[in-house]
């Protein structure tokens, strides 16, 4: 299995909030829902479409999983939140215990211990493990070297600040272009895989 990192991203870095007014505001972040002006269905709609396709779970922290799970079981006679319902989710977290994860088909990683766990998961057979949001989660995995593709949606939009997904260790890790797609919105589409 292949850890895929997909994130709306704006041009300074941010990956805070970009769905709803008040989906994330840690930190007194006021810019939630920056993302919407932006989506292309034609390009960016097909794009997480696909992924979903080649995918076998999803990966999420426990505030993203939090968020998707009041979300998507509500959603009726939706193709593609049926996918959403019925595709493996794996948490990672610290607080939550199993009973507290109540979305359909969804499995519990502690947090002591999860980046062993997931490397475990890149051993195994099967598609790819998605993970959307999560932006502690994400630098953890950027950090440990788990991440095997990056697929980001830059959006023509500076917020000044909030989250970001990318560590600030020093450290130098180079990747590959291996795609890149302009949306009718400006937003660059862009698949990258570590580079070696």
């Amino acid at each position: 299995m292949r850890i895929v990192l997909t994130d709306f991203m704006s041009l300074d870095g941010v990956v805070q909030g970009p769905g709803g007014e008040e989906e994330d505001t840690e930190g007194g972040f006021r810019h939630g829902g920056w993302s919407g002006p932006y989506f292309d269905p034609e390009i960016m709609g097909t794009e997480i479409s696909d992924g979903m396709d080649g995918a076998d779970a999803l990966l999420f922290g426990r505030r993203t999983y939090t968020t998707m799970a009041a979300a998507w079981p509500n959603r009726p006679d939706d193709p593609f939140a049926d996918r959403m319902n019925s595709i493996r989710k794996y948490v990672v977290s610290r607080t939550l215990s199993e009973a507290d994860l109540t979305w359909n088909n969804s499995v519990l990683i502690p947090g002591e211990g999860a980046m062993a766990a997931i490397d475990n998961l890149r051993g195994e057979p099967g598609g790819d493990v998605l993970v959307w949001g999560s932006s502690k989660l994400a630098t953890q995995l950027v950090s440990a070297g788990l991440i095997d593709e990056y697929r980001l949606m830059v959006e023509p939009v500076l917020l000044g600040g909030g989250k970001r997904i990318f560590p600030e260790d020093g450290e130098r890790r180079p990747l590959k272009l291996v795609s890149a797609k302009t949306a009718s919105t400006g937003t660059l589409v862009c698949t990258f895989r570590p580079a070696g």
